[in-house]
């Protein structure tokens, strides 16, 4: 365990479960056992709602969200002020619990935990212009002024994963308040205190308690009375519950975000900087132990190089810090779960032995700890291999030379998925150049996925299967809005002045005004 006890940390965090009778009936109640990634040890027990404790929570955001609306924008965001301050300040509790429940190494939890601050900051500094009334062009200048308002959508139901789950638990709820809506969270079953140390810290800084609930239980109860009643949905996971979650908001006709899957791509050209590379990679592919929708899976490499790419690649890795502790010297933590790491294991073993060649790693590390593997580089990956072409979501990448940078995009675009890209090239100018032929929804030239996740004035998300609408930049905010537009016509009215015939108006001015105002 971490230097500071958080057995009460987590009892605390435990009370902070939007189902009010829990603390008093909890020994009658269905609860998930929760556990230390790291030892297996059992850290608490979180209870599991009913479709009944979810319908209330989402009846207490509707009631409350009337309220949280006339707060000022400003005023809202003042408080999202106070928690960027918060989230920094307090950072070292929130990474010993990020890293308890998920086993990440601790550079990657503080990295959720800087995600968090950068868009807690960055709403709240820009989101008040965003929702600002605007005033547009009308349809006859000067006679008629036309002007846009943004209302809030109402409840936002949020459903987010386990690999990220402090900062997917909050990010996309903060302009969704800042906006004036109320959220109704399911963090994942195997990662609730996390998602709970982001509620306490949000009602630190002034949140009210039914503006931001945390309902904890299983998918198949929370998520879908979430879907089926809330007034937005936003969702960070799996594709294929993607695509479900899609289809209930879908028959409601009620607007849906989602970031979904990846089998991202690198590419490598010749002459680029491959020691920088290989160092690079390692955060690329395998931070928080490959376990990441943006993470790299596939690299192209131009085959004059790919040699010397993989030695690169060797050198760096049998550096790799690995460990099983809350110390930043390490580099590389934990699988999340059995089943995944069942998923990494037999998409190791159907490469193998349909003529895969391990590079490097692919060994289970039990004297780590009981969910460790190594990183795994795999060569001469045959075209009907798993991990070709379907999501790994752990430690494993495949590298393949190509002939040509022409033939590296063809093939980095030839997936289903399109979430993210990783470009190295000779110069700037030849990897934005690349960059600008990847139909992902990020690219990141010299980087693994960083500058395209943290550019936050910037919108995030992905093509194809990897997802629908966009987070972050005004397209983070304004999703959680209906807009309405005010045309208010003044002087003349459509059919014209009453001393020009109707006639001369409609066949002669008209067509003149508005050739005017369409060039």
């Amino acid at each position: 365990m971490p230097g500071r006890p958080l057995s009460s940390v987590f009892r605390e965090l435990e009370t902070l479960v939007a189902i009010p009778d829990y603390q008093k009936d909890h020994n009658c109640r269905e609860t998930a056992e929760i556990t230390e990634n790291f030892t297996g040890d059992v850290i608490g027990h979180m209870p599991c709602a009913t479709e009944e404790d979810t319908l209330a929570a989402v009846e207490r955001a509707r009631k409350a969200q009337k309220a949280w609306a006339q707060v000022p924008v400003k005023e809202r965001a003042k408080i999202f002020r106070r928690y960027h301050q918060l989230i920094l300040g307090k950072r070292e509790e929130s990474a010993d619990i990020i890293q308890c429940e998920t086993g990440k190494a601790r550079a990657a939890a503080l990295e959720e935990i800087m995600d968090v601050s950068i868009n807690a900051r960055y709403y709240s500094n820009h989101g008040p212009a965003m929702l600002k009334p605007k005033r547009v062009p009308g349809m006859l200048p000067v006679v008629t002024k036309t002007v846009v308002y943004r209302k809030p959508k109402g409840v936002v139901g949020v459903v987010a994963p386990w690999n990220y789950p402090f900062n997917l638990a909050i990010s996309d709820a903060i302009p969704a308040m800042i906006a004036g809506n109320t959220i109704v969270l399911k963090p994942d079953s195997q990662t609730p205190y996390s998602a709970l140390r982001c509620a306490k810290l949000l009602y630190q800084a002034g949140v009210p308690r039914d503006v931001f609930q945390v309902v904890t239980g299983r998918g198949s109860v929370v998520g879908n009375v979430l879907a089926n009643n809330c007034d937005y949905l936003m969702f960070t996971g799996s594709t294929k519950t993607g695509k479900l979650l899609g289809e209930q908001t879908g028959r409601r006709l009620v607007n849906y975000s989602a970031e979904l899957g990846g089998k991202n791509a690198m590419i490598v050209q010749k002459g680029a900087d491959l020691k920088n590379c290989a160092e690079v990679s390692m955060r690329g592919m395998f931070s928080n132990s490959g376990q990441l929708c943006i993470s790299i899976e596939r690299v192209y490499v131009e085959r004059d190089i790919y040699q010397d790419f993989l030695k690169a690649l060797k050198e760096r890795l049998d550096k790799l810090v690995i460990a099983a502790n809350y110390d930043y010297a390490t580099e590389y933590g934990s699988i999340i779960s059995q089943q995944q790491m069942d998923t990494i294991e037999s998409h190791i073993k159907d490469a193998v032995e349909k003529g895969a060649t391990i590079f490097w790693g692919g060994k289970r590390l039990p004297e780590v700890g009981p969910l460790y593997i190594q990183p795994t580089i795999l060569i001469d990956v045959p075209e009907d291999a798993l991990c070709r072409t379907k999501e790994t979501f752990g430690p494993l990448v495949s590298v393949y030379p190509v002939d040509s940078i022409e033939e590296a995009i063809e093939r980095a675009n030839d997936t289903n998925y399109g979430l993210n890209s990783s470009v190295w090239g000779k110069t700037y100018h030849d990897g934005e150049e690349i960059a600008r032929q990847l139909n992902t929804g990020t690219v990141s030239v010299n980087e693994g996925y960083g500058p395209g996740w943290a550019s936050v004035h910037a919108p995030m998300g992905g093509y194809k299967e990897s997802g629908v609408g966009r987070r972050h930049g005004k397209d983070g905010i304004l999703k959680y809005t209906e807009s309405t537009t005010v045309a208010t016509q003044r002087l003349v009215s459509m059919g014209g002045p009453s001393f020009i015939p109707f006639k001369i108006w409609n066949g002669k001015i008209l067509p003149i005004v508005a050739h005017i105002i369409n060039t």
